[in-house]
């Protein structure tokens, strides 16, 4: 969380830009140097305004605030580079959603492995009518993900993520298999 830096000057004192008046007053002086002191911070967040809309610089708990507004879920169980990495590729993720590119990039992401996903469906067109048509009658996905090891895989997590990337009505299944070497970054 962040707090208060003290002695933090202000860019544009007021006292400064009083009338002559009041900029011999020393009263006036004071009671706008405490004025100063409430506006510098303000000013300094408004002069690196875009540090904070940047995953990789803002603060920790803004990058949780900026989940939120790229309606990604975060776990406060996940390192801050892991939720920086999430949310710096959230409209990719949003763009490819309900894809199977979409959802292994999504896993990927969570995990750190490599991904492959199963499914019967298909989409295909024919010229004759009643035409075989692709996959199998019975709708399922298979998400298979290679990691170093399974200890920093939460399958809560993982689970839900594939639930909420397929259909309701298709069952899913989720298998994490260590490989024992580390990952090819990809």
């Amino acid at each position: 969380m962040r707090n208060g830096i003290p002695g933090l000057p202000t860019p544009h004192p007021i006292g400064e830009s009083m009338p002559a008046v009041y900029a011999e007053d020393a009263f006036a002086q004071r009671f706008t140097s405490a004025l100063d002191e409430v506006l510098a911070p303000i000013f300094a967040t408004l002069d690196c305004f875009e540090a904070y809309l940047d995953p990789a610089m803002a603060p920790e708990d803004l990058v949780d605030w900026l989940a939120d507004w790229v309606a990604l879920p975060i776990d406060d169980s996940w390192t801050i580079e892991r939720r920086r990495e999430l949310v710096r590729h959230a409209v990719q993720l949003h763009r490819w959603r309900g894809t199977k590119k979409g959802l292994a990039a999504h896993v990927r992401l969570l995990t750190g492995g490599d991904v492959e996903i199963t499914d019967n469906g298909g989409c295909t067109w024919s010229r004759t009518a009643l035409a075989k048509l692709p996959g199998t009658p019975t709708p399922s996905v298979e998400v298979l993900v290679r990691v170093t090891t399974t200890a920093g895989v939460d399958v809560g997590r993982l689970s839900a993520t594939v639930s909420d990337a397929v259909p309701a009505h298709v069952p899913t299944k989720i298998r994490v298999v260590p490989t024992g070497r580390a990952q090819v970054p990809g």
